[in-house]
């Protein structure tokens, strides 16, 4: 799918609409000012105030296929748990806009997983999809940056990719950037950073359940 056009949402209106625009016509949106500064601010001091241990080394792919591969990603992440009190009005906007995408999108998404995501110095993360058609229950992806001030010497560039690899968004993971778009559609990656990078990262899922696996598992 390559998108019809740089989708970047105004500043005003029903955002939730724009979102359902965006994708439907574009199968991405990057917003900005989406939320509070203070809400990003108190998630930021979150992550920072979190002992090295709740980091871990993150890898690819999914349960019984999952592993850590340094040549392909160097982040390290801590997954949120339900509830989690510096994130609790970033996960109920997401609900909200999981209703509001599966009324006038019919999308089926069923839940949101996200985690905090650290790029220490010199990590990246190689060229890759969230989610392979028919391989995977990951139908959105959303990526919300947390650093206040980040210019271009310091790298960490998202860049998103058309299906015919051309660059369609080379975006600096500045604090509010809401980046949103359909996973099993964008290639992307992230360039090395050249210091800490913070984000928060999610995915709207479908449910995967059937007569012999819950998904997610009891």
């Amino acid at each position: 799918m390559t998108a019809l056009f740089s989708s970047r949402g105004p500043e005003s209106g029903d955002i939730f609409d724009q979102i359902a625009s965006a994708l439907r016509q574009a199968g991405y949106i990057v917003l900005n000012n989406v939320f509070p500064v203070t809400q990003l601010q108190t998630m930021l001091l979150d992550i920072k105030a979190m002992d090295s241990a709740d980091f871990h080394q993150a890898g690819v792919g999914r349960e019984r296929d999952h592993r850590v591969n340094r040549f392909v990603r160097r982040d390290r992440i801590f997954w949120l748990p339900q509830g989690h009190g510096p994130a609790v009005a970033y996960l109920d906007w997401m609900e909200q806009l999981r209703l509001r995408l599966n009324r006038e999108l019919f999308l089926g998404l069923f839940d949101y997983e996200c985690h905090y995501a650290h790029y220490p110095k010199g990590a990246f993360y190689k060229k890759h999809y969230d989610s392979f058609r028919g391989d995977s229950n990951r139908r959105l992806t959303t990526i919300l940056y947390l650093n206040p001030v980040w210019n271009h010497d310091d790298g960490g560039e998202l860049v998103i990719y058309s299906d015919s690899d051309d660059i369609i968004e080379q975006l600096l993971p500045t604090l509010g950037t809401l980046v949103i778009f359909l996973s099993e559609e964008f290639p992307h990656e992230v360039l090395v950073s050249n210091r800490s990078r913070y984000s928060l990262t999610g995915w709207f899922r479908l449910n995967g359940s059937s007569s012999v696996n819950l998904d997610p598992p009891a």
